[in-house]
């Protein structure tokens, strides 16, 4: 697929929101949705270019009720976050460019349609890289792990390993990160840093020890503070 130019961020989109599309009502897939969703928002937190988002219709017409494609996670290099946020959706044309990188999360209800029908909507819009992650190992989709990248306008398997211990994985390009089936949980593994990215409840639990560790300090220099003041025989 042939794209536009980037667009000149300054450039107003439309005022109009995009209509919401269906909630997911799988409590499993959403976990995992919202794990991975954490983990990636943390990770490109340092860049305001980067729009990390799994709500809202991916269309290249904002009017068409006929494109009904709604991923679960899209991830977006060189945009403007809060303007696609602020359409609730993605709008190809308006963008400028599709999502770089794609996925979704298998359910019961749409999991055949993942590997199918939505497999080539994305390879249609154009989009770099798109990931199927299924938490049973492969009873709703084709398999637990699978990726793809665009090569002149059609989709090729990423090469997807298994490690001795059963973690499922493949590099994705795009994110420079290895995506990861551990233990049926969505992990996404930074080979640079040699080690998972963390996910909502870890980042809570750093985030809690940190704050248990400044506190503690606190105390401690209270503590010294008041021994100075009782020992100071300028008291």
């Amino acid at each position: 697929m042939t794209t536009r130019p980037a667009r000149e961020l300054d450039q107003p989109y439309s005022i109009d929101a995009l209509p919401d599309p269906p909630k997911i009502a799988d409590m499993q897939q959403r976990e995992q949705l919202y794990r991975a969703d954490s983990a990636l928002r943390a990770y490109f937190a340092g860049r305001s270019d980067v729009l990390v988002s799994g709500e809202g219709y991916l269309r290249d017409d904002p009017y068409n009720p006929a494109e009904q494609l709604a991923p679960d996670c899209v991830v977006a290099f060189g945009v403007d976050p809060d303007a696609i946020i602020g359409r609730n959706g993605y709008v190809i044309r308006e963008v400028g460019k599709p999502p770089d990188f794609v996925l979704e999360v298998a359910s019961r209800s749409t999991g055949r349609q993942d590997y199918t029908t939505k497999r080539d909507g994305y390879a249609r819009y154009g989009v770099q890289e798109y990931w199927r992650f299924d938490e049973t190992g492969g009873r709703f989709h084709d398999t637990a792990l699978a990726g793809d990248a665009l090569v002149d306008g059609e989709y090729v398997p990423i090469t997807i390993e298994r490690t001795p211990d059963g973690v499922i994985w493949g590099h994705s390009e795009v994110l420079g990160l290895d995506v990861c089936w551990e233990n049926g949980q969505l992990r996404f593994y930074d080979p640079s840093a040699g080690m998972y990215l963390p996910n909502a409840e870890e980042l809570k639990s750093e985030l809690d020890a940190e704050r248990a560790g400044r506190l503690e300090a606190e105390a401690t220099i209270q503590q010294l503070r008041e021994q100075l003041r009782r020992t100071d025989p300028q008291e």
